[in-house]
């Protein structure tokens, strides 16, 4: 077996995850190791603001992603000083960047990473911009996890559903009969975490404490779920481009009444919720298993009202088969690589849309 790392960085800019696996082609990937690494407030804010159109965006961007790979590169060499490696020791990294851009419809997605600079400091071979290929074949470029939630829970008798929770919430669908399809469903933490922020200066809302704390207004998630994004059917994907603090500032001010901070949180939680029950219900009409991967399976109101909404269905986390939904990203990551690396196709075209199966990233050699 040979060792692979995945770098993970998500919309919810909190940090970098990255994460060590075995991987060999009979076996599933074996998690060795991990470590995380906090953004830093400098280079979150900067990535935040490239989000948007601003002054001087290339020069920042190059900037940003040399920064990046910095801060990736001294993760990966801690890393490897922790479980006694080298350099030498690993065949590849799988880098996912930082998404800045995301657009399919107009045929770019953007993630910032420099996989020549990370390749250059860390001495390891990089496999990077892994969506870029999948858009230009027509397909969304997201999600790309599907395939890797594939290899590890598709099961011969039970219809599955595998649901990560970032910033955004994504759907895999394994069935015995069907081939493996998924999409965004819509917001995951990305309104949740904007509002706390805003109102209460705290970057996430812990066990969905402050959601639970108050109801959902029934008529302000009537108004979010009007966005003409949550009528779409697969192949679908989303991001900050469109769910983010003006898209949330819009729709209250379209809102009649004047709604309690806690409750405009409940809701948002609600709107999460909503969005992936009906998405499921849509596209698998019977699910016998909704696993629970990424920071959305620590919030304990999260879990409990998708469990209330689909009462024949076990919700469950991946932490039930052994692995931590908080590093399933970044060992997909690290196994997109592995699949680069062996020429192996690792996008799903039903999933996105793509004309054909293509083996993703582009290589940056040691």
């Amino acid at each position: 077996m040979a060792y692979y790392i995945g770098i993970m960085s998500g919309t919810s800019l909190d940090g970098l995850d990255i994460a060590l696996i075995k991987q060999s082609s009979n076996t599933l990937s074996q998690l060795v190791g991990t470590h995380y690494i906090p953004m830093p407030s400098d280079l979150r804010q900067e990535l935040l603001s490239l989000c948007s159109t601003g002054n001087d965006e290339l020069a920042r961007a190059a900037l940003a992603e040399n920064y990046w790979a910095t801060l990736a590169a001294t993760g990966i060499q801690t890393l490897l000083a922790n479980h006694q490696l080298t350099n030498q020791d690993i065949t590849a990294i799988g880098s996912h960047g930082q998404t800045v851009r995301h657009e399919p419809k107009r045929n770019f997605t953007i993630q910032v990473s420099n996989g020549a600079l990370l390749a250059e400091i860390t001495g390891i071979t990089v496999v990077t911009d892994f969506r870029r290929r999948d858009v230009a074949a027509g397909g969304q470029g997201a999600p790309l996890v599907p395939a890797y939630h594939e290899a590890l829970f598709k099961d011969n008798t039970r219809r599955r559903a595998i649901l990560n929770i970032g910033g955004f919430s994504n759907l895999s669908l394994l069935s015995p009969d069907n081939v493996t399809h998924g999409f965004d469903c819509g917001p995951g933490n990305v309104l949740l975490d904007t509002w706390i922020n805003h109102k209460l200066n705290k970057s996430y809302d812990q066990n969905g404490e402050w959601a639970a704390s108050a109801a959902p207004n029934q008529q302000l998630l009537t108004l979010f779920l009007a966005d003409s994004f949550f009528n779409q059917t697969g192949p679908k994907s989303t991001g900050r481009e469109l769910f983010n603090f003006s898209w949330l500032t819009e729709k209250l001010s379209q809102f009649n009444q004047i709604a309690p901070d806690d409750v405009v949180q409940s809701t948002l939680l609600e709107l999460t919720v909503r969005t992936i029950v009906d998405s499921l219900k849509k596209a698998q009409t019977q699910t016998d298993e909704l696993i629970v991967c990424g920071g959305g399976a620590f919030n304990h109101e999260l879990l409990k009202r998708l469990q209330q909404y689909l009462p024949d269905t076990r919700v469950q986390t991946t932490q039930d088969y052994g692995i931590a939904p908080e590093w399933v990203e970044a060992m997909a990551f690290a196994w997109l690589a592995y699949c680069c690396l062996e020429n192996i196709p690792a996008n799903r075209p039903a999933v996105t849309g793509a004309k054909g199966l293509r083996v993703l990233g582009a290589i940056y050699p040691a």
